[in-house]
């Protein structure tokens, strides 16, 4: 089964946070997470993307790029986007669908935002979807803290389903790479 890694608006700016807004929460364990992620992929061969969204930093300059801190593989791919929907108006879809990718794993951030429509898009899409539980992030709302959003998130994605596809919620130290849906279905 050919799989495929992708990391979200895993951004300088977007994580560190800049003129008075905050940063994400736990950002030094999703920093690790991700990159722990990454090196799983990359052992085995898997397809990384990164998804830079041009709402950040106004799409240019450091707080544009992806983290400092993530260790982006050689041969990954970027895409910029424009909408919350990683697949509208990218070359996400086809790139996948090239690579005739049948699972994805998502991480980065924003919970709320980016991660949720990503997760519920891509089965739309028919993939499966693992969902990193402790490897997407947010900030606080009026509302809601982001440790609160977040432990929402893992709990209404996991099981989360259209019909042929659906999505999990694992931790970053299990075996992503070996998806359960199966039994599921």
């Amino acid at each position: 089964m050919n799989q495929a890694l992708v990391i979200i608006d895993a951004q300088q700016e977007l994580i560190e946070g800049k003129d008075g807004e905050p940063g994400v929460f736990n950002k030094a364990s999703l920093l690790g997470n991700i990159n722990a992620v990454i090196d799983q992929a990359s052992e085995m061969g898997h397809f990384v993307v990164f998804m830079r969204d041009l709402d950040v930093a106004e799409g240019k300059g450091e707080g544009f790029e992806i983290h400092q801190s993530i260790k982006v593989p050689a041969d990954a791919i970027v895409f910029d986007k424009k909408a919350t929907n990683s697949f509208y108006a990218t070359p996400l879809l086809e790139a996948l669908k090239a690579k005739q990718v049948e699972h994805l794993i998502i991480m980065g951030c924003k919970t709320e935002h980016c991660i949720d429509t990503a997760v519920r898009a891509a089965t739309v899409q028919g993939f499966d979807v693992t969902l990193v539980e402790d490897g997407h992030s947010t900030t606080n709302n009026a509302i809601l803290s982001a440790e609160q959003i977040i432990k929402h998130h893992n709990r209404i994605l996991h099981g989360h389903y259209n019909v042929d596809h659906f999505s999990v919620v694992r931790k970053a130290e299990e075996d992503l790479f070996q998806p359960p849906h199966d039994i599921y279905r």
